[in-house]
């Protein structure tokens, strides 16, 4: 890491299909063992099912809207003041709103109980669109322990 100046970030190009970053990144985060093209196929696949879903209806921004609604905008960061842990509330950083929302969404769709993981996604993907679901759950949850904490608020640093 650098003494000084921000971390250079690793440029993630375009998924071949889409041309979007944010689904190169969702896709980067579902792959296991380095299995880029399962991956792929699991998620272009889920996008197809939210299609017939939805009746025709964009997937990408359906995809879009999903990843949107579940970023949290404050999460707690522990702080040690005088031997004692607080959870003071912070805002989170756009980046890592993403990079939340992404996890959030994958773990809830492994965590599902439907037969094949294109399924898991493709419903996962669906609830989070309508605001519902195990993503949204940790995204409330979230907010109410930084909501709940705001007292500590002035241990922000």
């Amino acid at each position: 890491m650098p003494r000084r100046g921000p971390v250079p970030k690793r440029e993630i190009p375009p998924d071949p299909k889409y041309g979007s970053v944010l689904v190169a990144k969702f896709i980067n985060n579902l792959m296991r063992d380095g299995k880029k093209n399962v991956a792929r196929r699991i998620f272009y696949d889920a996008l197809e099912r939210l299609k017939e879903k939805s009746g025709g209806e964009d997937p990408l921004k359906i995809f879009e809207k999903a990843v949107e609604n579940v970023k949290p905008l404050l999460e707690t960061r522990s702080r040690r003041v005088g031997g004692a842990n607080y959870q003071v509330p912070v805002e989170v950083r756009p980046e890592r709103q993403v990079s939340l929302a992404i996890k959030w969404i994958i773990r809830a769709a492994r965590e599902r109980s439907e037969r094949t993981m294109v399924e898991r996604l493709a419903n996962e993907l669906w609830d989070a669109y309508n605001e519902r679901g195990a993503a949204i759950k940790k995204r409330d949850d979230t907010h109410r322990m930084a909501e709940s904490n705001r007292v500590f608020a002035h241990y922000r640093w």
